[in-house]
Formats: structure tokens, sequence, C-alpha cells
């Protein structure tokens, strides 16, 4: 077995501020949430998700389809090597991987959820679609309890719950957008089950209540991975409770928005308000510390061959602050808070903002694209 020992790590300044400038224009409950973080986490975990959004956008948004999986893969390789591409988020994530013994399988799981969304892959069944969820979130689950000195087998089962449960709350908001980009996440078979046509739904998104009761199932089972991820969090250090309770918090106010909404995430998008946002914020930082339950809860078998690979490594343990931390002046807990719900404020604008500048954007091509537009025909 290779042993890794975990030391203190030093991130270069300008690395990390490129790394959370990525993840204010791409990843703003993640960042918010990471506030409640101890340093300590908080800062590799930011390189890790600021890599994360560049493979994430390199696929969805670029044009090289396999060859954008492709180019993650090498720089992944590359990283692995010390090596890393001359990106700030290639060199802060190769020295956490480094530092905090993250094998390389679970980075390149999630570059091959990536690569299945670039072939436009559909899931068949619930079990498949958590095959595509362990490796788009439930890695990033079990990386980020890495972090946070994590590698009880059961504990790291559960952050992949959490992961998987994030990822399934997406989907449930989402289901609209992603049938208007040709792309479908719901299972097959439930679908059929309940007689929603997908072709019909890919073709012209509308909901339908038989719909609705697809959507309704996936935010069940949302819930029960949610549920299995609360026993995980009590085993975490004090010190990062607060900041995973708040992300898993906010993620699923995103299904409750959805079920509010009649489980209609076709005609309208879940948009969690920054009053409510800032509400469960204080929840989680104001709820101390949970007692600790044994957990018995099974990984996930779409997802144990990534846990065993993390259990293949030797890591000294590391040590991060305790419940010491939480004890907080109220006027230093009341500030935080009051930034929270301004910055939250000030998001919701910026993104309000710019929905109104795509949507311009969009009826100024159809116009041009009008015959009306160019003189029409003669």
């Amino acid at each position: 077995m290779q042993r890794i020992t975990i030391d203190t790590i030093h991130l270069r300044d300008d690395d990390m501020a490129a790394c959370r400038d990525l993840l204010r224009h791409g990843s703003k409950t993640f960042l918010a949430a990471s506030l409640f973080l101890p340093k300590s986490v908080r800062d590799p975990a930011c390189a890790l998700y600021a890599f994360c959004r560049i493979a994430d956008d390199a696929v969805d948004e670029g044009e090289g389809g396999h060859g954008a999986v492709d180019h993650i893969r090498w720089r992944l390789d590359l990283l692995y090597a010390g090596t890393p591409y001359f990106h700030p988020a290639d060199r802060a994530l190769g020295d956490v991987v480094a530092r905090f013994g993250i094998p390389r399988e679970l980075p390149f799981a999630l570059i091959e959820g990536f690569a299945w969304d670039a072939e436009g892959r559909t899931y068949e069944t619930f079990d498949d679609l958590i095959a595509y969820a362990v490796r788009v979130a439930g890695t990033v689950g079990v990386m980020m309890a890495l972090l946070m000195g994590v590698r009880d087998q059961a504990v790291l089962g559960t952050a992949m719950d959490l992961g998987i449960a994030m990822q399934l709350s997406n989907i449930a908001r989402d289901v609209g957008e992603d049938a208007r980009n040709g792309r479908i996440y719901l299972p097959l078979d439930w679908c059929a089950s309940e007689g929603v046509d997908t072709a019909a739904l890919l073709a012209r998104p509308a909901m339908t209540p038989a719909l609705a009761r697809v959507v309704e199932r996936l935010l069940q089972k949302a819930e029960e991975f949610y549920a299995r991820a609360d026993l995980g969090i009590t085993h975490l250090p004090g010190s990062c409770q607060p900041g995973i309770r708040a992300a898993r918090l906010l993620y699923a106010e995103i299904g409750h928005v959805v079920e509010r909404n009649r489980f209609d995430s076709i005609s309208q998008r879940a948009i969690v308000p920054a009053s409510r946002k800032a509400w469960l914020a204080a929840q989680a930082m104001m709820g101390g510390l949970a007692s600790q339950t044994k957990v018995f809860a099974k990984v996930a078998a779409q997802g144990a061959h990534l846990i065993d690979a993390v259990m293949a490594l030797q890591v000294a343990p590391v040590q991060h602050a305790g419940t010491a931390s939480l004890k907080r002046p109220w006027w230093d807990l009341q500030q935080r808070l009051l930034w929270l719900l301004d910055l939250f404020e000030r998001l919701e604008r910026r993104e309000a903002e710019e929905r109104a500048q795509q949507l311009a954007q969009q009826m100024q091509m159809r116009a041009q694209r009008s015959p009306s537009a160019v003189g029409g025909a003669e």
C-alpha cells in the first residue's frame, strides 16, 4: 500500500483567487455554502470545484464533444504526474490531490460521467441513473469528505449519497431545460410505466400529469438519499458540519420548490429566493452538532469500486478545528448572516439581468432570421 501524509496545504493566492472567480460565475450555491467551511477545507474545496466547473463547461458548452473529454483526461494525467497544465485550477487541484491522497479513480470517474453527457446517453432504469449520478456528483461528495480527513468507509458512502441526492434534485429541476437541449435524464422505464412519451417530450417539451408523477417519484428518491447522508454529516469534523449541512439544505430546497410548483419543471424553473437561502444557511449554522449515530448504510453498489480505491490508500489523519470553532459570539454570526443575505440578493439580481439579456438576444436572433427582417420574399 502507498502511504501518503497530509500536511498543511498552502495554495498560491493568485491561483485561489482565480478558482473563486470561476465559482462566482458558475457555482454560486456551493460558493455560498463553502463560506461556512474552515479555511483548511474551503480553499482545497474551491480548487476541486473550480476544476469540476471547467470540465463541465468544456463538455456542455464546447463543440469538441469527446474531444473535450479527452482533453480534460489529458489534463488529469498531467496533474497526477506532478506537471499540471498551465491553468490556476490545474495547479491548485494538483496540490490538493497529492496532499490529501485522492485516488485518480475519483476524478476520472467524474470525467467518465461528463463523457456520458457528451454522447447523449439515456438511462433505462433508476439504477442506471444512479450510476451516472455517482460519477458526476457522488465522486465530488467523496472527495469533499477526503478533504475533511474522513476515511471511514460507511461515512464516505453517505458522502456519496449526498452527492447523488443533489444530482437528483438538479435533474428534477432541469427537466424542461434538458429536454429543450435534446437531453433526458429521467429513467426511461419510469416514463414508460407512467405513459410519458419521451420522443414527444424532446420534440416539444410540455408538462403533463404523467410527467409530474415521474418528477415526484424522482424527488422522493432524492429525499431517501438526503436522509442517508444526514447520518454521515454527524460524523464530519465539527467545524465542517454547518457548511455541509447548508449545502444539503440549499440543494434539497430546490426539490421542495419543484414540489410547490406541482412538479412542473417545464414551464417554470425552480428558484429558491434569496431570503429563503439565507434562512436555510442560518439554520445550518445555528443547528449545532447533532449526536453521532453509528452509520450502517451500505455504499451505493454503483460506486463501491470508488470507495475501495480510497480504502486502498493509508493516509495519516488530518486535524481540523473541532466544536470550539462553532462558538462564535452572536454578533459575528449576525454579521455573517447579514452579509450572506446581501450576497444572495446581489447574485439573484445578477442572474435576473443575465436571463433578461439572454432572452433579448434570442428575440433579436429570431427577428433577424424572419423573412420580414430581410425584406421578405419578392
